[in-house]
């Protein structure tokens, strides 16, 4: 594996950063997760516009423009000699001091780019379904640490999903400060009702999901009614679907939410239907390399 580092490739056991980085002290920086399929980067430029904004939100200055690290990430897969691939991009506040003030953090920020392959859950539960489980651990304020900021201070998520662990399960559903359904601990969430969609509103904490985004957009281009609002765990029990939607996750249909069987208890017809789409979707939409 070769990992890029500030403009240079690095064997894995040599690409290495500052302990006085301020990524690594703090959780001061903002990543992507993106997908390759069959030498697509797919929705690279999405990735790429909300790691900007995200930079932008908490004061960090990118220092290659948006076509440099387009070129960075597609260089980074061709150098790997990856045809599949999650690519990892991180970029830190960059090397600082012990202490807190980003003004100590000298020259540019750092851009890690890391390619690989990736399974986050076993594909036995691509057909069969995930059993999920609300947690106590409740999603981060917006006026706080606001979730649409893809920060790498993901201790947040990280609590939600040793708790969910600890319950026998592979994820969780975590509430926002109102006790609405928010998101899951590294995915968005999606139901279905007497065949329409629903999912919770980027504003009441929740990521602006990449896949989330394109679920919706073949939603709507397949007159599948659409609605974002706010999410009780009651409607999710009786709904008749439930999906997970990532980058790493794709679409991961759900079967049981805190001991309640979600509809027949199977993967549903338009859970698999989304699924066909989005896969077809993943052919045809992104950057070549």
């Amino acid at each position: 594996m070769k990992v890029y580092i500030n403009g240079k490739f690095y064997d894995k056991n040599n690409a290495k950063i500052s302990v006085f980085d301020h990524g690594l002290l703090y959780g001061d920086g903002v990543f992507e997760g993106i997908r390759a399929y069959n030498r697509l980067v797919f929705k690279l430029r999405e990735h790429i516009d909300r790691l900007y904004e995200s930079a932008h939100s908490i004061m960090l200055k990118v220092p290659l423009a948006r076509e440099q690290l387009i070129k960075a990430v597609i260089l980074t897969l061709k150098e790997n000699n990856l045809k599949d691939a999650y690519i990892r991009l991180v970029v830190t506040r960059g090397e600082g001091d012990l202490g807190l003030d980003p003004r100590k953090c000298a020259g540019n920020a750092t851009i890690i780019i890391i390619a690989d392959r990736i399974a986050l859950y076993p594909e036995k539960l691509y057909r069969q379904g995930l059993e999920i489980v609300t947690v106590p651990t409740v999603r981060n304020l917006p006026e706080a640490l606001n979730p649409q900021i893809k920060s790498l201070n993901y201790l947040n998520n990280i609590l939600a999903k040793i708790e969910a662990i600890n319950a026998g399960c592979d994820e969780a559903i975590m509430l926002d400060s109102l006790g609405y359904v928010a998101e899951c601990t590294g995915d968005n969430i999606f139901i279905v009702k007497r065949n329409e969609l629903y999912t919770p509103p980027q504003c009441m904490g929740t990521l602006r999901g990449i896949t989330r985004d394109a679920v919706l957009e073949l939603a709507r281009k397949n007159r599948i009614l659409v609605h974002e609002h706010v999410i009780t765990r009651h409607e999710v029990y009786i709904s008749d679907e439930c999906f997970l939607t990532g980058t790493a996750a794709e679409i991961i249909p759900v079967v049981k939410v805190d001991g309640r069987a979600i509809g027949s208890g199977k993967p549903g017809k338009l859970t698999l239907s989304l699924n066909k789409k989005f896969r077809e979707l993943t052919k045809k939409e992104g950057v070549r390399y």
